[in-house]
């Protein structure tokens, strides 16, 4: 049995059916002794706080109240038995339920936990927290005087909730986030004055410092005009704090800029127009520019096509192959955004391979066999996958820790052939990281981070992946890496869904983090990746797909299951045998488990078995999990599905 007062009073059986408490007063006792959080309510309390003048009879009045709440709580209970829930004890009743039966006694648990939680737990804690609220606390009981102090009670620990999420947002580097959720929630408090000031600093961390200022001039002003209180000293100090700051910016930004200003006038005149190694210092640029995300990952990859082409134009296989393998920015990814750029990309590198005359340096090769490995990502391609081994060795020869991190993130990519490899990914991560992290190569670190934190996921080790996330989020905060944020977002959604979350607010979760996407300029990252989470989502739960759409590339393994949906078993069974291949990639293992999924439903025996042998090898794994982003449950439960199917 579940309860809940956050909102109307209601009551749900085992099988998730409200129950019908009859008229206001059963919900008003009900409500009263869930508040009283299993303590006697003596019945001289009830009758006074349920009439403010009692009626003739008012304790025959309770006691009938009570036998019919009893009714539709127990209603499998002999006659003349004793109650087990609503229990009379001496001089009256209590409600005898589990501490996670009712949803405000949940609600303050997670707040106090909250209190002393690391920012990650934080999040994840608070926002399954607050999806539970479907109104004011006791909302059916207005008038009373008990459940408006409760109703008080309760909403202030709301209000402290949203606050307490904004501050970890703000710890983990997540200011637009917290933006988002402080707006309007000053503009229903404005007499909260922690509000304000978390509002502020999330506005001036998301780089809006005169949003952040104007944003405590109205707080001052509204905390003077409306409630005639003076702001307190934390408002005034940050306010210091950013005016402060802000000169101090604004005077290195001048010297940056004059720096900057100075430095390329002297490129110029040293260097002229037409000097190849102009193509080489424009490709240094671009590294820096890819990590920027939006329009300036986008810009990095065009230019860099253009600087190649540039290059082979010259007819110099060495200054070509520099320009080529110059581009190592780290890459998490195995679908590429633009398939088209990679394999001109690719060809370009196997030419430049083919033409390097003899005694050019091993750390070259070594860069263009890294450069095959990462932009032939996601295929099947067997001389892909030996360019990945040939550079690792190569780097590995030469102990240049900054060509072997590039080389392994190569291994990674090419670290796709079939299901299950999860283990061998985690052991790629944790070399990265332990080279990065000892040569004070940032951008490689968070890269082994964010590797973790998928192979952790797809072996259902989520503390250590969270513990990864919190990791990434810090370096990226402190290295301006804008697009880190994309990735550890999704993936505590991820963690939320996993660990039990109701599906609303799971789904709330991924919806939030596929804003992250917007701009981010990954499109192969972000087409269709919403879709097959909140499937996925669905399907766990039993629930029908509805009219989820931009499926991207991975409307074939979705069209069954929304036929399916729609009673069209014979369409079902065509888009099961049009199946294609799933690419080597993060999803083949979710892309496997939901064609096998189709194949039991619909009795389709042969593809059970190639699904039951193509997800063997992951058997222990997390289908989606891979991804880092989303899960779609144990591949050991869809292999007993399969193993089991008629046929």
């Amino acid at each position: 049995m579940e309860f809940g007062v956050l909102g109307p009073i209601m009551a749900r059986d085992t099988g998730h059916r409200v129950l019908a408490l009859r008229g206001p007063r059963h919900k008003a006792v009900l409500g009263r002794l869930i508040a009283a959080r299993g303590r006697v309510v003596p019945l001289g309390t009830l009758i006074s706080d349920l009439w403010p003048v009692a009626p003739e009879g008012p304790a025959a009045a309770v006691r009938t109240f009570v036998a019919d709440l009893r009714r539709a709580l127990e209603p499998d209970r002999r006659p003349r038995s004793p109650a087990t829930l609503l229990v009379t004890e001496g001089p009256g009743y209590a409600l005898r339920t589990g501490p996670d039966t009712v949803d405000a006694w949940r609600f303050e648990d997670a707040v106090d936990h909250a209190a002393k939680a690391r920012p990650a737990q934080v999040i994840d804690r608070l926002q399954e927290a607050l999806a539970w609220w479907r109104g004011p606390a006791y909302a059916d009981l207005p008038d009373d005087v008990w459940a408006q102090a409760e109703r008080a009670r309760l909403g202030e620990l709301r209000l402290q909730a949203v606050e307490r999420l904004a501050e970890a947002r703000l710890s983990l580097g997540q200011p637009a986030a917290a933006v988002a959720e402080l707006d309007g929630h000053t503009v229903r408090h404005p007499w909260r004055e922690n509000a304000w000031r978390l509002l502020a600093l999330a506005l001036y961390q998301d780089g809006r410092q005169a949003d952040a200022l104007v944003v405590l001039r109205r707080a001052r002003s509204l905390l003077a005009e409306q409630f005639g209180l003076d702001p307190g000293p934390e408002l005034a100090v940050l306010e210091g704090d950013i005016l402060r700051h802000e000169q101090r910016v604004t005077a290195a930004g001048a010297v940056a800029g004059q720096v900057w200003a100075s430095a390329t006038a002297a490129y110029d005149r040293a260097i002229g127009a037409g000097a190849r190694s102009r193509l080489e210092s424009a490709v240094g640029l671009l590294r820096g520019l890819a990590v920027t995300g939006g329009t300036g990952l986008e810009a990095a990859r065009e230019h860099r096509l253009a600087a190649i082409e540039a290059a082979e134009r010259l007819g110099d296989p060495e200054l070509a192959a520099r320009v080529i393998g110059a581009y190592d920015v780290p890459a998490i990814w195995s679908r590429a955004d633009d398939p088209a750029e990679a394999a001109r990309t690719v060809a370009a590198a196997r030419r430049a391979l083919a033409a390097l005359p003899a005694g050019v340096s091993d750390a070259l090769r070594a860069r263009l066999l890294a450069t095959i490995a990462l932009e032939s990502r996601g295929q099947r391609d067997a001389s892909a996958h030996q360019a990945a081994v040939d550079g690792v060795r190569l780097a590995r020869d030469l102990a240049d820790p900054g060509l072997l991190v590039f080389t392994l993130n190569g291994m990674f990519m090419q670290s796709f052939g079939h299901c299950g490899l999860a283990a061998q990914r985690d052991a790629i991560g944790a070399e990265i990281l332990d080279v990065a992290g000892r040569h004070g190569l940032a951008t490689y670190t968070v890269l082994g981070h964010l590797i973790r934190i998928q192979s952790c996921s797809a072996l259902g080790d989520l503390t250590t992946a969270g513990n990864h996330a919190d990791a990434a989020d810090s370096l990226a905060q402190h290295h301006d890496l804008a697009l880190v944020g994309v990735f550890t977002g999704w993936f505590r959604a991820l963690r939320l869904a996993a660990t039990g979350a109701e599906p609303g607010a799971a789904e709330a979760a991924y919806r939030e983090a596929a804003t992250l996407l917007d701009g981010a300029g990954m499109a192969g990252v972000s087409d269709g990746l919403l879709a097959v989470a909140l499937l996925c989502l669905r399907l766990e739960h039993g629930l029908p797909a509805g009219d989820l759409s931009g499926w991207g590339p991975y409307e074939p393994w979705a069209r069954p299951h929304l036929l399916i949906g729609r009673g069209d078993g014979a369409g079902a069974r065509a888009a099961l045998r049009a199946l294609p291949e799933p690419r080597a990639d993060q999803f083949q293992e979710v892309l496997w488990s939901l064609a096998g999924r189709a194949a039991v439903q619909l009795g389709d025996r042969r593809l059970a078995a190639r699904t039951y042998a193509a997800l063997l090898p992951a058997a222990g794994e997390i289908a989606g999990a891979q991804t880092g982003m989303f899960s779609f449950g144990p591949v050991t439960g869809r292999l007993e599905a399969l193993r089991a199917a008629p046929g």
